[in-house]
């Protein structure tokens, strides 16, 4: 009798080493698992936050250009006002969902076209006035003082020369080297319009 109890309690006691094993499996088979899901769910929203900034910052400059080629260059309340309205905004601040971008990287400058090579070049030196632009590119479209086009893009900053630095990406999740990447320089460029030129203004 005590000999048939003894077996049937080591039976008992194998039995939920047994199932303790089992669950301990299970356990760790779902933390290996859940892990795999969950870094493939966040590197699924990072890269789908990658290409909307990529598209976004590029409706931002469009945006920009459009409004820029209209407004005089010398209006620095008015051209504050486009930076703000390019990044969907009613005044100076970041882009929803976009951080880093703001408006103060919605860089807009001015191009003259080369009389040599008929390629772009940044104004460093502005006309007076939208009136005496005027003047210059009917005298000489080609001139180095005639805005023939306006461009903007988005970057960190921009030198004297034009050139523009790309903003480096700021990621959501910290667990993925990106800390290297950049904001690809979005840019666009439209042909001048009136830049705030009035019939009948003077120089």
């Amino acid at each position: 009798m005590r000999t048939c109890l003894t077996r049937e309690t080591d039976m008992e006691y194998a039995g939920m080493r047994r199932r303790s094993r089992q669950e301990g499996v299970a356990a760790i088979e779902f933390s290996l698992v859940a892990m795999v899901f969950l870094i493939i769910i966040f590197a699924t929203l990072e890269l789908a936050r990658i290409e909307y900034l990529t598209n976004t910052v590029m409706e931002v400059t469009r945006r920009a250009t459009a409004a820029a080629a209209n407004v005089s260059f010398k209006d620095t309340t008015a051209l504050k006002a486009i930076q703000a309205e390019a990044v969907f905004r009613n005044s100076s601040g970041p882009l929803a969902l976009g951080s880093p971008v703001t408006a103060d990287n919605v860089m807009i400058d001015y191009l003259s076209v080369s009389k040599d090579t008929l390629d772009f070049q940044h104004m460093t030196a502005l006309p007076s006035s939208p009136a005496r632009n005027r003047w210059n590119c009917v005298a000489d479209p080609n001139g180095d003082n005639c805005i023939r086009f306006v461009r903007a893009r988005v970057c960190a900053s921009m030198d004297g020369s034009g050139n523009c630095q790309p903003l480096p990406y700021q990621q959501l999740f910290p667990f993925f080297a990106l800390s290297g990447w950049h904001i690809p320089v979005a840019e666009a460029i439209v042909p001048a319009g009136s830049l705030g030129y009035t019939v009948g203004s003077m120089p």
